[in-house]
C-alpha cells in the first residue's frame, strides 16, 4: 500500500524546510536563530531603556546641582518641609540675600550659577531693574549649581561665607565680573578687597559650612520647577509667580514686573 495512504492526515502535506536537510545541520541552524533572536529583543530593550535614560539623564544634568538628581523623594521632601507661595516658590525668609526694599510689592527670586554665562549675562539685568524699580521690587539670590560647572559650588561656598561677614552682593557682583577667573586666589582677593577678616573666610570656605544650605537650596528650587540657570521666578504681593527661564532681556523682564504690579 502507498504509505501515503496509511496516514491520511499527512496526505498532500508539503515537506517543511527542516524535513530536507540532516539533522545535525538542522540543530545548528535552530541554534543559531534562537541566539540571533535573542539578541534582537535584547539590543529593543537595551535600545529603549537607554532612550528613556538620556531623557532621565538631561533633566537631571540641568536640575542637579550635587550629582544626586535621581532622588526624587529626597527632593520632594526637601521641598515639602518649606513654605511655598501659591505657584511652589520656597517663600522669602530672614536667611535669604534680599537686594531692594525688603517690603517691595514685587519679589524676583533668582535660582543661579556663579559660572554660567548666562547667569552673568543676566546679572546686569537685574542691576538695571533695580535702579529703575527702586521701591517696587525686592531681589532675591538664591544657589542652583550646576554639576557640570566644577567651581559653581566652591564659589557659592565662598559667597556665603562672604554673607557671614555681611559682604554677600558685594562678592557676588565681584564674582560675576570675574567669572573666567573663578578660584581660590579670586576668592581670596575679593575678600582682602571687602576688608573681610581672612582667617574666618579662609575657615569658613575650607570647612564648607554652608554646603548643606546651598544643596537645599538647589533641591527646593529644581522642586519649584528649575530646570537650568538661571531660573527665576516674578512673584506678586499675593504669591503668583510668573517663570523667567534664561537670560531675557531687561523689557521682557520689566513687562512681567508690570503685570505683578497691577
Amino acid at each position: 500500500m502507498d504509505p501515503e495512504l496509511q496516514h491520511p492526515h499527512t496526505m498532500h502535506h508539503a515537506k517543511n524546510f527542516f524535513d530536507v536537510i540532516p539533522s545535525k545541520q538542522a540543530f545548528w541552524l535552530g541554534f543559531v536563530t534562537a541566539i540571533l533572536s535573542i539578541g534582537t529583543i535584547g539590543f529593543i530593550l537595551l535600545g529603549s531603556a537607554v532612550m528613556r535614560g538620556d531623557a532621565d539623564g538631561f533633566a537631571g544634568l540641568l536640575a542637579d546641582s550635587n550629582d544626586d538628581a535621581g532622588d526624587d523623594t529626597a527632593d520632594a521632601a526637601a521641598a515639602d518641609a518649606l513654605p511655598t507661595t501659591v505657584t511652589g516658590v520656597p517663600v522669602v525668609t530672614d536667611s535669604d540675600h534680599i537686594r531692594g526694599d525688603e517690603n517691595a510689592p514685587v519679589t524676583i527670586i533668582e535660582y543661579s550659577d556663579f559660572e554660567c554665562p548666562y547667569c552673568e549675562r543676566f546679572h546686569p539685568t537685574m542691576l538695571e531693574v533695580m535702579k529703575n524699580y527702586d521701591g517696587k521690587v525686592r531681589w532675591v539670590y538664591r544657589y542652583f549649581p550646576l554639576s557640570f560647572h566644577p567651581n559653581a559650588k566652591p564659589a557659592a561656598l565662598a559667597a556665603e561665607c562672604a554673607a557671614d561677614q555681611g559682604k554677600f552682593w558685594e562678592f557676588a557682583d565681584q564674582l560675576f565680573e570675574n567669572r573666567t577667573s573663578l578660584g581660590t586666589d579670586l576668592y581670596t582677593k575679593i575678600a582682602t578687597d571687602l576688608g573681610l577678616n581672612l582667617s574666618t573666610f579662609n575657615d569658613c570656605v575650607t570647612s564648607e559650612k554652608y554646603a548643606d544650605l546651598i544643596e537645599a537650596e538647589a533641591q527646593a528650587g529644581a522642586a519649584a520647577g528649575v530646570s537650568g540657570t538661571p531660573g527665576s521666578f516674578v512673584i506678586d504681593k499675593d504669591g503668583n509667580a510668573i517663570p523667567i527661564k534664561g537670560a531675557l532681556p531687561y523689557d521682557s523682564i520689566a513687562a512681567a514686573i508690570d503685570a505683578s504690579l497691577k
